[in-house]
C-alpha cells in the first residue's frame, strides 16, 4: 500500500523496508521548500517506527533521481536571510537523512544532480541505473554555493581534490565513472535496478539493528573528525544489549537470530 505523505512525497512499507518516493517526474523530481520539509519530517517518523529497519529513497520515473531544488523557489531571493535560510534548510534535511539510525539506500534510477547528488550521498548505500549521471553543476547553472553539509558529504565520499574538480568543471559523470570514484556502490541495468535495490534492502533488514546503528554513528563521527577512541557508548550499546546475547545463543544453536533492536 502506498501512502501519500505530503505533496509529491509517498511512502510504501513492506518486509520491514520503507520506500520513500519523490514523486514529481514531470519536473524531474525537483524539490520545493515544502517537499524538503516533508522529507525531513518523514525521516523523523521512519526513524521512530520500530517496524521499519531499512529506508529506500528514490525518485519517480527513470529520468531523474532528484534534480535539485525547483529553480522557481529562488525568484524572490534578495536578502542575506533568504540565502542563509535556504542553505540551512538543505543542511537540515541532509543531516537528518545522514543521521538516521537505520540504514538508508538511494535507488538512483536517473540523473542525480545538484541537491539530488547530495541527497544520494547522505544515504549509506547507493545503487544506480547504468544510464544515470551525477554532478554538481552550480558553477555553470545558477552560480550559487553548495551548503556546508553538501560539500562535506561530497568531500567525505570522493576526497577534496575530486570534489573540487567536479564543481569547477560542472561536468556530469556517467554511472561507470561514478562507481569507480565511489559516488555509487553498485550499477545495474535500469530494468533490474528496483529489484536489486529491494533485495538488498530486505537482506540488510535482517541484520542486527543496534550494530548497524552503531556503525552508522561511528562513521558519522569519523567524518566529523571525532577521535576514534570516543566510541565507548557505541561499543556498550551493542555488547550490553539483549540482541547481543540473542546473537550468541542463535550462533551456538545454529539458527537465525531474532533481532529486537534492544
Amino acid at each position: 500500500m502506498i501512502e501519500t505523505i505530503a505533496e509529491h512525497l509517498t511512502l510504501e512499507q513492506a518486509h520491514r523496508v520503507g520506500v520513500v518516493t519523490i514523486d514529481r517526474p514531470d519536473a524531474r523530481n525537483a524539490m520545493t521548500f515544502d517537499m524538503y520539509d516533508g522529507l525531513h519530517d518523514l525521516c523523523e517518523r521512519l526513524d521512530a517506527d520500530a517496524s521499519v529497519r531499512v529506508v529506500i529513497l528514490r525518485g519517480a520515473g527513470d529520468t531523474a533521481f532528484v534534480s535539485g531544488t525547483d529553480i522557481r523557489q529562488f525568484q524572490t531571493f534578495k536578502t542575506k536571510e533568504d540565502a542563509l535560510g535556504y542553505e540551512a534548510r538543505i543542511s537540515r534535511v541532509l543531516n537528518r537523512i545522514a543521521g538516521m539510525r537505520k540504514p538508508t539506500l538511494a535507488m538512483i534510477q536517473g540523473d542525480a544532480v545538484g541537491g539530488g547528488l547530495f541527497m544520494s550521498l547522505a544515504c549509506d548505500l547507493r545503487l544506480a541505473a547504468d544510464h544515470a549521471r551525477f554532478g554538481a553543476p552550480i558553477a555553470r547553472t545558477l552560480g550559487n554555493f553548495a551548503a556546508p553539509a553538501s560539500l562535506a558529504l561530497l568531500v567525505a565520499t570522493v576526497g577534496p581534490i575530486r570534489a573540487r574538480e567536479m564543481v569547477i568543471t560542472a561536468r556530469l559523470i556517467d554511472a561507470v565513472e561514478a562507481r569507480a570514484m565511489g559516488l555509487v556502490d553498485q550499477v545495474h541495468p535500469g530494468a533490474e535496478l528496483e529489484t536489486r535495490a529491494r533485495e538488498l534492502a530486505v537482506r540488510v533488514a535482517e541484520h542486527a539493528p543496534l550494530t548497524l546503528a552503531a556503525v552508522k554513528e561511528a562513521t558519522r563521527r569519523y567524518i566529523a573528525g571525532v577521535a576514534p577512541t570516543d566510541l565507548e557508548d557505541l561499543i556498550l550499546s551493542c555488547y550490553l544489549s539483549e540482541d547481543f546475547h540473542e546473537g550468541v545463543r542463535a550462533f551456538l544453536e545454529k539458527r537465525k537470530p531474532d533481532w529486537k533492536g534492544r
